[in-house]
């Protein structure tokens, strides 16, 4: 079964704003990336969703969440409604970065998607873009796909799938919470549930 989530692209902006706001007012815009990642693994790993219900895939530099990197890039794939709202938030700052130009609205998150923004800031925020590329390459939802995304093949993204996140990693990475075998098929229901629910009203 697929999961299929919808977007929130409220929460992403905001999640991209911590970040920068973290960094001290501006952010390499491939680590933020990558910090939304972290935050959406153990959020889901701990309470059976993602923040930001973005549709993942698996490119050459790790997990993508698409949604997510067209608002941090002012991408022509975001909605106007989405540029829109994240230009009151964020603005672009030169090729790589973005900056924090208004404090974040923790009013659309819950306790929960806060604890989970903190831990990834915690956890992984003292790295660079690339070093946090290559720790997302050690877990199990972005290693299935590595064969098909080296250089010999045609796959430049493949789409993933969110109860990969609830398997571990295999050597001592962190892993985003950690959970027993029973505390897995929790989660995977939940998230069955939620994409069920989704599907019904649209």
């Amino acid at each position: 079964m697929c999961i299929h989530l919808d977007f929130d692209y409220r929460k992403a902006t905001q999640a991209l704003n911590f970040f920068a706001e973290q960094a001290g007012g501006i952010i390499n815009k491939m680590k933020a990336i990558k910090l939304v990642y972290f935050a959406d693994r153990y959020h889901l790993r701990k309470y059976g969703r993602p923040i930001s219900n973005d549709e993942y895939v698996a490119m050459k530099f790790g997990p993508v969440n698409s949604g997510v990197k067209d608002i941090a890039e002012f991408s022509d794939f975001a909605s106007e409604e989405e540029k829109e709202y994240a230009s009151i938030f964020i603005k672009k700052e030169g090729s790589h970065h973005f900056r924090s130009v208004l404090e974040i609205n923790r009013k659309i998150f819950s306790e929960s998607d806060i604890e989970a923004l903190e831990f990834a800031w915690e956890n992984f925020g003292e790295y660079d873009q690339f070093k946090l590329a290559d720790l997302t390459h050690n877990y199990p939802e972005w290693k299935k796909h590595e064969e098909k995304l080296k250089p010999h093949s045609r796959h430049t993204r493949i789409r993933m799938d969110y109860e990969d996140f609830l398997s571990d990693p295999e050597d001592d990475s962190n892993p985003c919470f950690s959970l027993t075998k029973e505390e897995k098929q929790d989660r995977k229901e939940i998230l069955r549930e939620l994409s069920h629910i989704e599907q019904l009203w649209t």
